[in-house]
């Protein structure tokens, strides 16, 4: 009977909520209170583009970091869905990725005003006198800053998986659907995760051009911190700069600690290596997570859904060819034709282009706008080699101890984060002050948009290299030099290589904020790309607009199929962990 009443006792205590229970339970009413609470001003009618004021009252910064926020993740949700959509089928089938990866290269060289200046007015005219217009194109322009580092990340890791790890897949045929979820997909999740965190700082590092949109006379300032941020820099107010970047600080670590870390530790398990690391990365969430029972058991059923979908055997519509020359045949016709429908495409695009611009514009005009784009290459090359010699080693470093990366990822998610926006007031009264050199000086705002591409894929790079090849090479004693040459950077170049590749195209946008900076009345500019683009969009010059975006998206083609796409190449053939 005591046995009885004991076990009884020790069963309602389990039964009983703990600590860990109530806790969980206060986090997500919150989240749900914050999402009602934001989500409310969605629906408010836009009377007039400056009907959204902004005020500088510190009381409104939580509300505009909310509104913020949630655009921020309603545009990493878009990018995760074009990741998955888009990456996945250029790393699947061949004839996709001879256009896919092309239009990645145009889109990602496009810049966030090129977007903005012809998307306002159709996202607006999708819902008349409404906010909700203005906030897709906020969506939008934010969307634009953060998926194309993600999808040449997935795309880069699934035609990266090992081999041996294929073959095995093939023992077991596996399906394609199968393959995908079961050995691609996970593969793919530390770089991935790594990269999502890149392109949410990313967003921030252009909110403000997405939340206070002005192009020509039409002015949107949308609620939020970048709005919150441009009118303290209309008016100078130092005070209020420093308010906001404090804002922006909570709110990065906040989301990093609730949801980033958690998915840093969710994707050590993926690590493709033999013996375990000594260091296991954790996270406070996590620990919640586990102790939490009606939280485990609410997730167990998505859990178990999801893993039944991922076992369905189904293959993919789309796959490389065959290796043997007979399959090889018959596909190379269908490429040849494949390409000459692309080439009209782009034939009947440029056609389009030019009529738009020709009334407008002279000879003179395209020869000023590619001379200014041979400038702005110049600093990009410059200031991409200068963040390569600094952040590789120290991404490195970072990525080879997970606790110190545990330490520094919400400092590095900040940094990554700030945007260059604060510099300006700095920047400018330093150059008019000391009469510096526009050209010179203000060149280093755009390596902001260039090395944190660098760093966050060289510590995913290092995150992910195998602790059993690092227990080889620390047993043949292979240091120093040789270390590096031999082991830790081929280890690391295919994640180097992505982060090049996404932060040449940011080096070009940043380049349109760096080159062309206004604190109050004081506007300084440099001579480039960056600058003309900038200058065009204030004015409403939509010719001019075309045109710097044209020139630097051809140059910026140019530039990753003829340099990076070769050095892309060497790293998914010589390479790969095999």
């Amino acid at each position: 009977m005591m046995s009885r009443f004991v076990a009884f006792t020790s069963l309602g205590r389990k039964a009983l909520p703990n600590q860990y229970d109530l806790l969980a339970l206060a986090l997500i009413i919150a989240a749900f209170i914050a999402v009602s609470h934001t989500t409310s001003g969605l629906t408010l009618p836009l009377e007039a583009p400056e009907s959204t004021a902004i005020s500088l009252d510190y009381r409104h910064l939580p509300y505009y970091a909310l509104r913020t926020t949630l655009r921020m993740f309603a545009a990493i949700a878009l990018s995760l869905l074009f990741t998955f959509t888009y990456a996945t089928l250029a790393a699947k089938s061949r004839r996709a990725e001879m256009v896919l990866i092309p239009l990645l290269d145009v889109l990602q060289s496009v810049p966030i005003l090129g977007f903005l200046s012809f998307t306002v007015t159709f996202f607006l005219g999708l819902f008349p006198g409404s906010v909700l217009g203005a906030e897709c194109a906020a969506v939008f322009a934010i969307f634009t800053s953060q998926a194309w580092n993600m999808a040449f990340s997935f795309y880069q890791s699934l035609r990266g998986v090992p081999r041996d790890l294929i073959e095995v897949s093939r023992g077991f045929q596996l399906s394609g659907w199968q393959k995908f979820w079961q050995l691609e997909a996970p593969f793919a999740m530390p770089g991935l995760i790594w990269n999502t965190m890149m392109s949410m700082s990313g967003g921030w590092f252009f909110v403000v051009a997405s939340e206070a949109i002005s192009v020509g006379d039409t002015t949107i300032k949308l609620p939020g911190i970048g709005s919150y941020l441009a009118v303290a820099i209309d008016d100078k107010s130092i005070p209020a700069v420093f308010a906001a970047i404090i804002t922006m600080m909570f709110v990065i670590i906040g989301y990093d600690q609730l949801l980033f870390r958690p998915l840093v530790v969710f994707a050590a398990r993926f690590r493709v290596e033999l013996s375990a690391s000594q260091t296991q990365e954790s996270s406070w969430v996590s620990q919640v997570f586990r102790q939490t029972r009606w939280l485990r058991a609410l997730m167990s059923g998505p859990a178990e859904m999801f893993h039944s979908i991922s076992l369905w055997r189904l293959e993919l519509p789309f796959r490389w060819p065959a290796a043997n020359a007979d399959a090889r045949a018959p596909s190379r016709l269908l490429d040849v034709i494949w390409l000459v429908l692309v080439a009209a495409l782009a034939f009947w695009a440029g056609r389009l282009i030019f009529n738009f611009v020709r009334h407008d514009l002279v000879l003179a005009d395209v020869e000023q706008a590619v001379l200014l784009t041979l400038i702005t290459m110049l600093r990009v090359v410059l200031l991409m080699a200068l963040a390569t010699v600094v952040w590789v080693p120290i991404g490195v470093w970072i990525g080879l101890r997970p606790a110190l990366a545990e330490k520094v990822q919400p400092l590095a998610q900040f940094l990554a984060a700030f945007p260059a926006n604060v510099i300006f007031p700095v920047a400018v009264v330093a150059i008019l002050r000391f009469h510096l050199n526009p050209d010179i000086w203000l060149s280093f705002l755009i390596i902001f948009g260039t090395q944190w591409y660098i760093l966050f894929n060289v510590i995913a790079g290092a995150t992910a290299f195998p602790n059993d090849l690092r227990e080889a090479a620390a047993n043949f004693q292979i240091r120093g030099w040789s270390w590096w040459r031999y082991v830790i950077l081929p280890g690391i170049f295919p994640y180097y290589m992505t982060g090049a590749l996404t932060a040449s195209g940011g080096s070009w946008n940043a380049a349109i904020v760096a080159e062309y900076v206004k604190w109050g009345d004081d506007t300084i500019s440099a001579h480039g790309i960056g600058a003309y683009i900038a200058k065009a969009t204030a004015d409403g010059d939509f010719p001019r607009i075309v045109l710097g975006v044209v020139v630097m998206s051809i140059f910026v083609i140019l530039f990753n199929r003829l340099f990076w796409r070769p050095l892309f190449g060497l790293a998914e053939k010589r390479l790969r962990l095999d």
